[in-house]
């Protein structure tokens, strides 16, 4: 429990780099903001359209009985609407890190250079990017696919399927996220999963933390520069586990 505790303590450390860097955090929200616009946009289709695709899905319920056939289409569309919502977060946080990579690279960067700056082995890279990206897309419809399946059980369908979301998107989005300062220290694609793994509760707390905070209504786009903060953070702790008094003021 302390290392999930901690975990949410590093996206709050990232939140403190306003106060340090507000001109340069604020840069972070103008890719945060024209991407979620787009997503609200979809969201906001999606609610509207929802009570129809259910029915168009259902068809073969038009005959049952009132109460059940309308019990069965909530639980259809309850569960469209959380892979809808895994989906949106998996996707706003790999499109918005790549157009914003300019931007996020300086905010990580800059927390690195506050907590004392390691010798960079590596290059993260535009393509490194996209690869990672379609990677982490590829995932979400995953984990969005399964929690669709989980929110048609009956009763506890959409507390399950709510919690294996948040906790296998949390995770995604921690590990998307913590790419790019492990990346540069010349870490691959495996040592990156072997590194996180060890650590395992640390970076659920920071990736629910984060993820929670993108389900508040324009949460995601106040909080992604805090979460790239965090992120750069959160590789610096699973590379150091004892961070030294620099690296704790960060």
């Amino acid at each position: 429990m302390r290392e999930f505790i901690g975990g949410i303590g590093l996206l709050g450390r990232g939140f403190a780099h306003w106060r340090r860097r507000p001109g340069l955090m604020a840069l972070g929200l103008v890719p945060a903001a024209i991407v979620g616009l787009l997503f609200l946009g979809g969201l906001v289709a999606l609610s509207a359209s929802l009570p129809a695709l259910t029915e168009a899905m259902t068809p073969f319920a038009d005959g049952w009985p009132g109460v059940w056939a309308t019990v069965l289409r909530v639980a259809v569309g309850t569960a469209l609407l959380g892979a809808a919502l895994v989906l949106v977060a998996v996707s706003f946080t790999a499109l918005t890190l790549l157009v914003g990579d300019p931007f996020y690279e300086r905010i990580w960067r800059a927390v690195e250079t506050d907590a004392g700056s390691p010798q960079f082995a590596g290059d993260y890279g535009f393509w490194r990017s996209v690869a990672d990206g379609l990677s982490l897309i590829a995932r979400g419809l995953g984990v969005a696919l399964v929690a669709a399946l989980l929110g048609l059980i009956p009763v506890v369908g959409g507390v399950v399927s709510t919690l294996f979301a948040v906790v296998f998107t949390g995770w995604l989005i921690a590990d998307e996220l913590s790419s790019r300062a492990l990346t540069a220290r010349g870490l691959d694609r495996s040592a990156r999963k072997r590194l996180l793994r060890r650590r395992r509760a640390r970076v659920l707390g920071f990736g629910v933390a984060t993820q929670l905070c993108f389900l508040v209504p324009l949460g995601a786009v106040a909080t992604m520069p805090a979460a790239v903060a965090g992120a750069a953070l959160l590789a610096r702790s699973l590379l150091d586990p004892a961070p030294t008094a620099a690296q704790a003021r960060a």
